[in-house]
């Protein structure tokens, strides 16, 4: 509470900061989740477990902002980003603890600064991703299940903070808008020039995430791919070198805009722990419409890879609708109810899993 307090404290000074220095402008939000989670495990179609649970969670954000002027700024989020155990909860949520235990540590979660013109622009820092919208990087990142982390529900803005360190630049380029973001991935510690990887001072993860934003009649248009140009450190695998290819597109119909989004990774790789052999896709519809807002995910990726060679299948939807109860120049109130359902299953030709989850959550949200 103290460091949070301090923080408050040292936004509030820099916000009042003298003429001479840069304007930094303060807001945020904070909410309070009521989420009941019921959870379905089955082994070759025999039922293993059933879990349900009522969990009452809280999340505050605060976004602060600069113009340097000439076009330079400065942008952050600061958020939680553990429990008071030191546990990751997620998305900067956090729960009760037992006997009401839990602090609630605010961290510089993404920031970034750089220079916009009227040709390109440019920035570097923890990149926000808007990966709700863009789900690139959660195939990209997790083809995989692995520890109870899916492609689809969102995995990115859960469990990477919806960030990632990088440089980006972009401008005009013919009718559309070309960004090219060089990523880090993973800051290797080991042996840089060992007899294993022999890449010096490259032994790190560096992909190309390059997108190209342009419109086509009155439909946006967003082909993207992310590159490696190093090997990376996945969750299942590691020193492995994955590529993805896909694009977004937004098509508006009346008061409804609908999106639609494909991906496609795939690996085959050898220098790695294991021959790395996998690709998979992942599929999006979404409908927004006033206060509505749904879509449904589909992903299917084949691993090959010796020790596995598991086929995994993974469903989800997202459906929410938005009651604002206060809206003024300052802020807004709002409650949110929705439903999230993920329905997974693998199958390695010998036996079958399936795990499904239905989550029933309310949100009441002020932004400020």
């Amino acid at each position: 509470m103290k460091k949070m307090l301090s923080l408050a404290a040292m936004f509030a000074v820099l916000s009042y900061a003298s003429p001479a220095s840069a304007e930094l402008k303060i807001g945020g939000d904070a909410a309070v989740r009521l989420r009941s989670q019921f959870t379905d495990t089955e082994i070759n179609s025999v039922h293993q477990d059933n879990e349900d649970n009522l969990l009452f969670q809280y999340r505050v954000r605060l976004k602060a902002a600069a113009d340097l002027g000439s076009g330079y700024f400065f942008k952050a989020l600061v958020q939680s980003e553990e429990t008071a155990g030191g546990t990751i909860l997620g998305g900067g949520w956090s729960g009760v603890g037992n006997n009401n235990a839990g602090a609630y540590n605010l961290e510089v979660s993404n920031f970034l600064f750089g220079r916009v013109m009227d040709c390109c622009h440019y920035s570097i820092g923890r990149l926000p991703l808007n990966s709700v919208n863009n789900p690139i990087f959660d195939i990209t990142l997790y083809p995989i299940p692995a520890a109870g982390i899916y492609a689809v529900d969102i995995p990115v803005a859960t469990w990477n903070f919806d960030r990632v360190f990088g440089l980006n630049y972009g401008g005009k380029l013919g009718d559309g808008e070309l960004n090219t973001t060089l990523v880090v991935f993973d800051d290797s510690t080991g042996d840089n020039n060992s007899s294993a990887t022999g890449d010096g001072l490259f032994n790190d993860g560096y992909a190309l995430h390059v997108a190209y934003k342009t419109n086509i009649g009155d439909i946006k248009f967003e082909p993207q791919a992310i590159i490696s140009l190093t090997d990376v450190n996945g969750l299942t695998y590691q020193n492995v070198s994955p590529n993805t290819f896909g694009a977004n597109a937004t098509i508006p119909s009346g008061d409804t805009k609908i999106g639609l989004s494909g991906f496609y990774t795939v690996c085959k790789d050898s220098k790695g722990s294991a021959n790395v052999d996998y690709s998979g896709y992942l599929l999006r519809a979404k409908a927004e419409s006033g206060p509505v807002t749904a879509w449904v995910d589909y992903n299917r990726t084949t691993d090959k890879t010796p020790v596995n060679n598991v086929t995994y299948d993974n469903l989800f939807v997202w459906a929410q609708y938005n009651v604002k109860l206060h809206e003024s120049a300052t802020g807004t109130f709002s409650l949110t109810p929705t439903i999230r359902y993920r329905a997974s299953g693998s199958d390695n030709g010998i036996s079958t899993a399936d795990n499904n989850q239905l989550r029933g959550e309310l949100y009441a949200t002020v932004t400020f």
